[in-house]
């Protein structure tokens, strides 16, 4: 009986001290209406708790938002105002603070929120929701109070919603997918840039997170200035709904606006000025299963249309050489018609070289025959068999250093390297052996680069995928996003399947070399003379080479757009560097077969490039020291490298090099002041040092953010240059293009105008925020499928196959030219 009294007094006790009428904490509940405004005042001695109702719907959802505004200009303390739902708590203070970079404070005395709706199983239901008002201020604190319904809170396909948000009153909104649309693409739009805003996409529960400081929690989120745009698939969402959260951040820096200064206090609270900023957002659905296929067969038809182009043109030319065969069989032919069929002289471009007259030609009368002209040209004379010895020995026997097919007058290199006009002869003494297994290795290093360089990255960028996919961080990777295409895993199908050109067309390529390689392994067999002593010697170790560099190229293009961004950039252009560098080696190798770089000191060079393309993309950006040292670097590489074409290798870089540059000088310059020995090399690297001298100049002045791209300028202004030189120089010595090389550059030269059109279109930049990178993206404009730089990839990969062939063909008119008549330059 004692603890029952004990316990009702205290009932007592504490009702009388939560009454009105005691005056001590007094709480008061008012029935609220929408719509309407309530000017109020708090203190710490009386709450409020306004109580609201609404009919919710199963079939329609209605937006409510709670809007709130300080008019207290100081308060001791914030006011807390506490929304209590059916499912869900929603609480918020004012003034509200929200931290910006580096922990600055920001106050902000007006507040507007929405409320979350969760769907309801009920065809309709009236649902109660509570707003209380409170504080520990003492004093009393005016506010307002306003909830409202929210218009078109349910957005509509293709229709667009204007609205304003600002840092305390996000906005956000709900879509549902109609039936039959799977895949819809949100867009926010903005005709400001700042203040920066975040777009996200959430999923229908409570609390929904749309403030800036936990917008990132769940969901798909990016940054914007005037433009954002995400893919959203139906199969992530299983409420077949979302929200479109749009959220305006505290500070500019992310959206790469000026840097705010630091307070001058820890707890100072800083004003934020107007950060008020009205968008547009708008739902469309994106492309069904059918686009996808049609994209996927006109990509595979346009690169296996070369496949079968290039099999009919084998076929007409294999009908070609079999009616030159049938011609052996024609009574009225002459026996030196004959024996040019068969493949034993040289046509039209005889030179005194082989005489008609017989009905055959001996080993030893082409012996004759050959040796008759190295009066004019310095032609040494070997015999056929010398040349054909031992070719069905091991290779793996033979070393370079073994022995010298020089002769003994000319044993030393110098003798020969030297003279004032030199023949392809004269630099194409090396056993083939020993040269194709040194052009061989080539091949076999990038072979096995590729493997090496390939694995990692395909690991680090499925990393990157995954990271996008589970944090929901749309700034990490830098696509075109309103024409990214997710299929799977991969948020950009599109951009890695437009790389399937590089991979297709580098395959055929590597299949036109090997039809060739086998047919001159065959000619060597049969002792055919032009395949012996006629042409541009036949190395095709560069050849494939240049092959596997185009695929591998199409491979890491596809692992780089997976997530393309400024830390894998190296990835897409690692092996255009190659490229552009084995392009050059071959053009040099096909005049100097016998001195061209060994594959380990030009792998070691182009190591060197990708070394300092790293560290450019690292440190590069406004360093000073970084562009002084490269530039000079460069520079001094330049003048290395044109002192080895113009010498022919014949000089040495050790202690002597400055008493031989000083003796030069005085004989050359100042005791009888003679021209250039060798004119032509000389127009060369005179022009290509002052290219390349002005790029140095450029970039210390400039210094471009994009030093890769720098990089590979500079790589592809002098492939430009040399390739120019290399046909003028043809043409000038008397010789000819044939039709077919004719046709390739100009078919690439076309090819390669509109490809570098659609490249500087410039969909997206890591070069700046992400941000703004997406204030350049642009809507699909091939097949609704591809954007530009799609077909940046589609015709890029066409323009490097068909320079390949240029490479491969250029200089098919000498194969029946005697090599001491082929002039080198």
């Amino acid at each position: 009986m004692l603890g029952f009294c004990w316990v009702s007094g205290w009932l007592v006790l504490m009702l009388g001290f939560w009454s009105p009428v005691s005056g001590r904490n007094m709480v008061i509940q008012r029935d609220a209406q929408f719509d309407m405004t309530y000017d109020d005042v708090v203190t710490s001695d009386n709450q409020t708790i306004y109580s609201y109702n609404h009919t919710v719907s199963r079939n329609k959802t209605e937006g409510v938002r709670v809007s709130v505004e300080l008019l207290s200009e100081s308060a001791a303390s914030p006011v807390l105002f506490v929304v209590r739902q059916k499912q869900a708590v929603l609480s918020f203070q004012v003034p509200l603070i929200l931290r910006g970079l580096y922990q600055r404070k920001y106050q902000y005395t007006q507040v507007g929120r929405t409320l979350c709706q969760p769907p309801t199983k009920a065809v309709a239901e009236t649902q109660f929701f509570f707003v209380d008002v409170s504080t520990l201020s003492s004093a009393g604190i005016q506010f307002q109070l306003r909830v409202s319904r929210v218009d078109s809170f349910t957005l509509q396909t293709d229709k667009k919603f204007s609205f304003n948000a600002t840092p305390s009153q996000p906005q956000f909104f709900k879509y549902v997918f109609p039936d039959g649309v799977d895949t819809v693409i949100v867009k926010v739009n903005s005709q400001k840039n700042f203040p920066c805003s975040v777009m996200s996409i959430q999923d229908i529960l409570c609390p929904v997170f749309d403030l800036d400081n936990n917008v990132a929690f769940i969901g798909m989120y990016q940054t914007m200035t005037t433009r954002a745009a995400i893919t959203v698939q139906r199969k992530d969402f299983p409420s077949n709904s979302f929200y479109v959260v749009v959220v305006v951040k505290t500070e500019d820096e992310a959206c790469g606006g000026p840097l705010r200064f630091y307070p001058l206090l820890p707890d100072e609270l800083l004003d934020p000025g107007n950060r008020s900023k009205t968008l547009d957002v708008i739902v469309s659905p994106a492309i069904n299963s059918e686009v996808y296929v049609m994209g996927m067969l006109f990509c595979l038809g346009i690169f296996l249309s070369f496949y079968l182009l290039t099999f009919l043109m084998a076929c007409v030319e294999n009908k070609r050489m079999n009616r030159k065969r049938e011609g052996l069989l024609n009574p009225d032919a002459s026996p030196a018609e004959t024996a040019s069929l068969l493949g034993k002289a040289v046509s039209p471009y005889e030179y005194g070289s082989f005489a008609d007259n017989g009905s055959t030609l001996s080993s030893e009368a082409i012996t004759d025959s050959l040796a008759s002209t190295d009066g004019n040209y310095g032609y040494i004379d070997r015999s056929l068999e010398s040349v054909t010895r031992s070719r069905h020995e091991s290779l793996s026997s033979v070393e370079e250093d073994d022995y010298d097919t020089l002769a003994d007058i000319d044993s030393d290199k110098n003798i020969v390297r030297t003279k004032k006009f030199l023949c392809v002869s004269d630099l194409a003494r090396k056993d083939k052996r020993i040269l194709s297994k040194k052009y061989q290795i080539y091949f076999w290093n990038i072979a096995t680069i590729a493997v090496f360089y390939a694995l990692p990255v395909i690991q680090l960028v499925i990393t990157y995928q995954t990271v996008v996919n589970v944090t929901g961080n749309q700034d990490i990777c830098y696509y075109n996003f309103l024409c990214a295409h997710p299929l799977g895993a991969l948020s950009s199908f599109n951009n890695i399947l437009s790389n399937l050109g590089y991979v297709l067309l580098g395959l055929l390529f590597l299949l036109i070399v090997l039809q060739r390689d086998i047919l001159h392994n065959r000619a060597l067999e049969r002792h055919d003379t032009h395949a012996l002593e006629c042409g541009i010697p036949k190395h095709f170790g560069l050849y494939y080479a240049m092959g596997t560099a185009l695929m591998m190229e199409g491979l890491l293009s596809a692992c780089y757009h997976v997530c393309p961004n400024y830390t894998n950039f190296q990835f897409d252009t690692s092996f255009m560097y190659m490229i552009a560098g084995l392009c050059m080696l071959k053009l040099y190798q096909k005049r100097h077969p016998d001195i061209n770089a060994s594959a380990y000191s030009a792998y070691a060079c182009l190591a060197a490039v990708i070394f300092f393309s790293v560290l450019g993309v690292v440190f590069g950006k406004g360093n000073t020291v970084f562009w002084i040292v490269f530039s000079v670097i460069h520079i001094l590489a330049t003048m290395l490298l044109s002192t080895q074409l113009y010498y022919m290798g014949r000089w040495r870089l050790d202690s002597g090099i400055v008493r031989r540059i000083l003796n030069v000088i005085y004989t050359d310059c100042i005791r009888q002041c003679s021209g250039p020995m060798y004119i032509d090399r000389m127009v060369l690297l005179v022009m290509g040092n002052i290219v390349n001298w002005s790029l140095a100049a450029y970039g210390l002045i400039k210094r471009p953010n994009d030093f890769a791209s720098y990089l590979l300028a500079i790589g592809i202004c002098n492939l430009l240059l040399y390739f120019a030189f290399y046909i003028i120089m043809k043409l000038r010595s008397g010789e000819r293009i044939k039709c077919l090389a004719l046709v390739c550059i100009l078919f690439t030269a076309v090819v390669w105008g509109f490809a570098l059109f659609f490249f500087f279109q410039g969909l997206s930049t890591w070069q700046k925020t992400p941000a703004e990178s997406r204030e350049h993206n642009r809507e699909c404009i091939l097949l609704s499928f591809f954007d530009d730089h799609d077909i940046w990839h589609f015709l890029s990969s066409i323009a490097m196959f068909g320079s390949f062939l240029v490479l491969l063909t250029m200089d098919d008119d000498l194969d029946a030219v005697q090599r001491d008549k082929i002039y080198v330059f």
